[in-house]
């Protein structure tokens, strides 16, 4: 058994994942853990006890939308309310997510649930061995199994074959939240990958949480939202005219049967079937990605391009001048050709 100390807090590491991740791996998540990371011509990143790190996960790509994952210190650029910081953190070596996987059991999704679970297990086909999951279904009620994050590929694809909840609404943003609060004592990048074709529906009005809720409180928590989105590529008969919130406050729309894909609700007309408005917005402030598809064809690979995207992110990190318990703008700038999602804020209090 070994003690690391990253920032002020001990993680403990077992002889048993020093085997399952072999050498090269192993010092990859030692150096990470550390803050520090050997790259061509750098130093080895140092840190000061009970100082701040402020986190920032960036994935690169190119104008085609190619990952560019081979990238230098120097070409990174982060700005704190529009002030330059310095980067005393840097890696781009592979590291391990803690993620929450969350499904849409809507009733217009039961001719696909098939496909989906399929989708969702090439994800976890390509998990690392230090990644860990939980896998969540959102319908009538919002569940998440097993009851601690597991790296056991087998586990989570018996929940996946198995515990997934029959059909029901879509309480999308009931979802998101639960997802995010058991995230809530993890360590390292925390990331919910949430599935849906249809708007936030929850069976209960009353108790629903609002998207402006769940993306305030993912920012709060630095807790990196994925998105897939599954729209028809033909309009239908909605029966719905109540939707969900599209995007927050956007205009209501029905889905597949009504009531924002989840089969309920009242009224007439004819309209497209899209996501929620909301998932693009969320993705982009927490640094994360939104795909919207039009086929189910195309659903493993993007699972798997998700999975890809995590696996290739680079870690970046500096210290704030003021915590302030504000809010802060951030923006990461790269030469001109590149773009890259990182989160778009951060709440500039001292470290828990």
């Amino acid at each position: 058994m070994y003690f690391v100390l990253f920032a002020g807090v001990g993680f403990r590491i077992s002889r048993a994942l020093e085997a399952s991740l072999g050498i090269r791996n192993w010092l990859a998540v030692i150096l990470v853990l550390t803050g520090a990371v050997l790259h061509a011509g750098r130093q080895q990143a140092t840190f000061t006890v009970g100082n701040r790190t402020v986190a920032v996960y960036a994935t690169v790509t190119d104008s085609t939308g190619r990952l560019v994952p081979d990238l230098a210190r120097d070409q990174f650029q982060i700005d704190d309310n529009g002030r330059r910081q310095e980067l005393t953190l840097f890696a781009n070596e592979i590291q391990p997510i803690t993620v929450v996987m969350l499904l849409d059991r809507s009733g217009s999704m039961r001719a696909n649930f098939d496909l989906v679970e399929k989708a969702a297990e090439q994800f976890v086909g390509v998990m690392l061995p230090a990644d860990k999951a939980r896998i969540g279904s959102f319908a009538n009620r919002i569940q998440v199994d097993p009851r601690d994050f597991t790296s056991d590929h087998d586990e989570l694809v018996r929940i996946l074959r198995t515990e997934l909840q029959p059909e029901g609404p879509t309480p999308l943003w009931n979802a998101v939240n639960v997802g995010i609060t058991a995230l809530l004592h993890q360590q390292g990048r925390r990331v919910i990958l949430v599935f849906t074709d249809g708007v936030d529906a929850p069976m209960n009005f009353s108790a629903s949480t609002s998207l402006k809720d769940v993306m305030k409180r993912a920012e709060e928590e630095n807790v990196m939202v994925y998105a897939i989105g599954l729209a028809s590529s033909t309009p239908s008969f909605a029966q719905g005219s109540r939707g969900g919130s599209g995007g927050g406050g956007g205009r209501r729309r029905g889905g597949r049967g009504g009531f924002g894909g989840g089969g309920f609700g009242g009224g007439r007309g004819f309209q497209a079937d899209k996501p929620d408005e909301g998932l693009p917005k969320i993705a982009a402030a927490t640094g994360g990605g939104y795909f919207e598809l039009t086929s189910t064809a195309d659903l493993a690979v993007t699972f798997t391009r998700v999975a890809d995207e995590l696996h290739h992110q680079y870690a970046l990190g500096f210290t704030p001048a003021k915590l302030d318990g504000r809010m802060h703008t951030l923006q990461v700038s790269l030469a001109q050709g590149l773009v890259a999602r990182a989160r778009r804020s951060y709440l500039a209090t001292a470290p828990r």
